[in-house]
Order: C-alpha cells, then structure tokens, then sequence
C-alpha cells in the first residue's frame, strides 16, 4: 500500500510540475512573442545555443531559444530549416559581425549536422568569424563546431574524437526464458530487422553492412574536419582510431581546438572582435528574433515549389508525429493538383515501417511525377519504407552520410502457447468454422501450410518493392536486386550504386526541382504538413511529457527496452523497415 502511495504521489507531483512548467513557459512565449518587430543593433553576435537541444527537420516559426530563461526542457527541439534561415539572414545583415555558436551536446543526426556545417562555412566566406565554445563536444557536437573559425574547450571538460559505434538491443534470451517463440518471415541475407528477436548478437552480414556505412560516416566526417582544421588527414585518422584526445589540453596540441578557456574568456575574445572596451555587454540575438527580420523570398511570386516534411515512421492512417499514409497521401495530391505548384520535393527522414502505407503514398508520388517534376530529398535516414516513397522521384538527392537503402521486407508473428500454458497455466481451446478461421492464432503454433502462405505474402511484397525501384530508377529488376537484400548503404555508396543521384541538401533538391520546371529566381517554397505554432506543440506533448517522465521513474536504464517492445506491438502487417533504431556513438 505504501507503494501505491508513493508512486500516486509521484504521478501527482510530476502532473502538477508539468502543469506549472507549462504556464510559466506559455507566459513565457507569449510575452516573447508579443513584439514582433525586431530592430538588430549594430555590431552584433548572433548566439546559436544548442546545447542538449534536439535537432529536427522542422518546427513552427516562433521557434523560441528556450535558454535565455534558464533550464530548457528535456524535449526542447529546434527546426534545421529556422537555423538555416538564420545563418544565412545573418550573413546578409550588415550590422551582424559574427556568429557565437555552443552546439557542443546537440542531439543530431549526421546528415542534418552536415547542412547546417555546410550552412556556418557558407556563412564564413562573407568573412565574418564563427567563434564556438561548449565545456563538453560530443563526436556530433565537435563534427558541426569545426567549421568555426575558433574553437575553445573548458579546462575541465572533454572532447569526444574516437570514432563511431551502433548498438542494437537483442531478446532472444528473454522470449526463451518467456517461452515465446519468434516466427520469423522476411526476404534478403540482409534484411536483419527480425535479427534482436532470433539471435543475441549481429550476424555477419549485419555486422558488415553496419561497419561498412559507420565507416563512410566516419571517413566522411574526419575529411571534413581535416579541411576545416587544415590538419593533416592521416594524422587526424590517427588520432581518431586511438583515442588520442583523452584531456583537455591534448586537443589543443593535437589542433583540434584553439585554446583552453573559460566561458568568460571567450566572451573576451568576443568583445575584441567587436571593438568592444573590457566589461560592455555584447549585442546579441538569437534565432527566432533574427529570423523575424529574415525577408521572405519572392513573397508575390505566383509559381511555387511544395517542400513535404516527410519525418517519423510510416504508418497507415491518420496520425501526427509519424508518417501517415492518409495524411501525406493527401498532402501530395492537393501539390499535385495546385496549377501554383509547378514541382514537388519531398523530404525524407524515415527508417520505414507500413509496406500498406508505403504503397499509398508510392501511388501519390507516382502520380504527382506524370505531371510535375517530384524530387526527393533525404536527410538522415531514407530506407526501407523511406526508399519505398522516394523511388518514383524524378531526382533523388541524399548526403554523403545519410543512411538509405534496405530494399526488402519482412514479417514476424510470436507464439505465446509455451508463455500461456507453461507460466502461466492458461490453455486455449477454438471453434471455427473453416481451416484458417483462426489464421495465425498467437496461443499455438503456426501449421506449415500457414507459413508457406504467410511467406509467399513476404515474396510478393519484396517483388513489388523491387518492382517499384526498377521502374522508379529506370533499372533492370536484376540490377536492382543486386544492391537489395535489405542492404543498407551510406549516400556515397547509395550513388555507385545508382539508388541515388546526386549529393546535397534541401537546397539542391530545391534547385533541381526549380531547374526542371524551367523556374526563373522568381518562385516560392512552401512547406508542408502545416506547421503547429508552439503553443499548440506544447499542448500537444504536455500529456506525452508527464507519460514519458513517470515511465523514465518506473522503469529507470530500462526505459529504452520497454520503448522498443511498445514498438513491437505496433508493428502491423508485412513490415520494410531499418533493421532496428540505429544509435550512432
């Protein structure tokens, strides 16, 4: 009973601290947002401050840097578009004379930190400095720094430069000890999804492909850094492989940074830069004020180009947060049948999911492709599912260190009898009217004429997926299945291999789809699915917050394994998705 009281009182307390929370930042917002206009004073810094913030695709345009008020909360995330517009508005404004950046701990992927880096050194060649300063780097955090002019470390804090890892969580010894039995269905050496459910480590064709793409990431980024550095490549690859970086100051003879200071020496340095007398404040402004000053582009323009935010796992339906195949279906026809719209792109961040959903929204892009031009964009993650949707396009453009590919599909079903009749003394008995009216009843085993029904299902399925990238891609079926197999590649591999066709960012798709609808300069971007306003995003996660906080206190390190299974449950149907949720370190 005083269990119960005490995890009651729990849930009490986090509701009641949520709920204050989200007033107070509510206030917050609205006092922020209730002068919109913005007046940028000479000689000033803009301060990008990312630190422990969640890089995404995008959010709503009063995007707020949450860190001027104090703490930001856990699940603060800012738009990779909202930063882009920022650098560059910032490089066009006289009266800004340098960039303040602290993105030592973002939470990023690879191929977003790769346009926003491409964004900062853009951003140098107007000749305005890039000054970056974080007390901890993180291998991502120090990946998007290098492209600063300098760079500082606090005396006592650390700087990750060892490489990457992926871990994947494997069940097959909590199912035994469960008496489930995993039955597996799926199509490919490498369609290793299922893998976490049948073996406890990675086969080797998984662990092939894994090392393969982590090292093009890897290779990708070390090249990246040497050129931003001037340092020299095979030393940087040293110093990378063993871990040479194991105080602060060996990153600074190693020049990986430029000094050892603290954080109100740099603000010093700043003032230099500024002209400015010991002791003034510095003028600063931060992304979402800048960006209030940004000027739309062609804003009367009558041509335009739809951008579909393509972000999360595709699912069948209508849901927000995720890839829906009714909703995105939706956005893709209405851009389809707006005249205004003369071409389409579509960017992708998605590991897959729904073979179902992925076909409905296939059609939609099939169709929008007869009629305008369709490009595809990815960002950090376009497989399975992600590829499914992309293949129709006329262009696909990925980063050199997106993660794409896993052409293949699988399906898995559990056989709970053992769990029920053994562990828990439960037995089930059926009446049917027919042989398969109790088609794979999860309380006994699957017959085999099941099985092989359930398996050709998988074999047609992979057929159309290869089917849908030969015609998308213009290959021969034999050509396609040759880099399929649920093989995932890096960007760079994806090009030899021809399932992609050009390296770049948003903007190239978007310059691509402006040249092949013989768009002049003057057009404009639109993006969709509609945007929330933050408001209305803080409402709509209040509820997950306070879920996810208790769930955190229930459950402690484990949190991450109960995520994974509430994943599981949700799978539906024949499944082209990455082999699991890949973590990079």
């Amino acid at each position: 009973m005083k269990f119960l009281s005490n995890v009651l009182a729990v849930i009490v307390g986090l509701m009641i601290f949520s709920l204050i929370s989200f007033f107070f930042f509510a206030g917050l917002i609205t006092l922020s947002t209730a002068e919109e206009k913005v007046t940028i004073k000479d000689n000033t810094v803009l301060h990008i401050n990312l630190e422990n913030i969640m890089l995404v695709e995008r959010t709503s345009e009063d995007n707020l840097n949450l860190s001027s008020f104090g703490p930001i909360p856990s699940a603060y995330k800012i738009g990779l578009t909202n930063l882009k517009k920022a650098i560059r508005t910032a490089k066009d404004n006289d009266n800004i004379k340098g960039i303040y950046l602290q993105a030592g701990t973002v939470m990023a992927n690879p191929a977003a930190l790769t346009e926003l880096r491409n964004e900062l050194e853009d951003f140098k060649s107007s000749g305005k400095f890039v000054v970056a300063y974080s007390e901890l780097f993180s291998e991502g955090g120090y990946f998007l720094s290098s492209a600063a002019s300098e760079i500082y470390l606090n005396p006592m804090g650390g700087l990750e430069f060892n490489g990457l890892s992926s871990e994947a969580l494997f069940f097959k010894g909590m199912l035994e000890k469960l008496e489930i039995e995993p039955v597996i269905f799926r199509v490919g050496e490498y369609k290793s999804a299922v893998e976490p459910f049948i073996l406890d480590k990675m086969s080797e064709a998984n662990r092939l492909q894994t090392e393969a793409f982590l090292g093009d990431l890897n290779n990708y980024a070390i090249q990246s850094i040497a050129k931003s550095r001037s340092l020299d490549l095979t030393k940087l690859k040293q110093i990378n492989e063993q871990m040479l970086v194991r105080k602060p100051q060996d990153a600074v003879d190693l020049g990986l940074v430029d000094g050892i200071w603290y954080d109100d020496q740099v603000k010093d340095l700043l003032r230099e830069k500024l002209g400015l007398e010991e002791n003034s404040e510095i003028s600063t402004v931060n992304v979402t004020n800048i960006n209030k000053t940004a000027k739309t582009k062609n804003l009367t323009a009558g041509d335009r180009i739809a951008v579909i935010i393509a972000e999360g796992e595709i699912v069948s339906g209508e849901a927000e947060g995720v890839i829906s195949s009714e909703i995105f279906a939706k956005e893709i026809k209405k851009a389809r049948m707006d005249d205004d719209i003369k071409a389409i792109v579509l960017r992708v961040n998605s590991p897959g999911g729904s073979v179902l959903a992925s076909e409905v929204i296939w059609r939609e892009m099939n169709e929008a492709r007869k009629v305008k031009p369709v490009i595809a964009s990815m960002s950090a993650v376009a497989a399975s599912g992600g590829y499914y949707i992309s293949a129709p396009a006329d262009t696909i453009v990925a980063q050199p260190n997106t993660i794409t590919g896993s052409i293949g599909i699988f399906g898995m079903w559990f056989n709970a009898k053992g769990l029920l009749n053994n562990k828990l003394g439960i037995t089930v008995d059926v009446a049917k009217t027919g042989e398969f009216s109790d088609f794979m009843n999860p309380t006994r085993e699957l017959t085999e004429v099941e099985k092989n029904i359930i398996q050709t299902q998988i074999e047609d399925g992979y057929d159309t997926f290869i089917q849908r990238v030969a015609d998308g891609r213009a290959m021969s079926k034999e050509a396609v299945l040759e880099v399929a197999s649920g093989r995932v590649w890096s960007g760079m591999q994806a090009k030899k291999h021809g399932l992609v066709d050009v390296l770049g960012g948003l903007d190239d798709a978007i310059n691509i789809a402006a040249e092949k609808a013989n768009l002049e300069d003057n057009y404009r971007v639109l993006y969709f699915p509609k945007q929330k306003n933050i408001l209305e995003q803080l409402m709509t996660e209040f509820g997950s917050d306070i879920e996810a906080k208790y769930m955190n206190y229930r459950f402690g390190e484990t949190y991450q394994l109960y995520q994974q299974i509430e994943k599981v449950k949700k799978l539906k149907g024949n499944m082209a998705r990455m082999p699991y949720d890949i973590i990079i370190k």
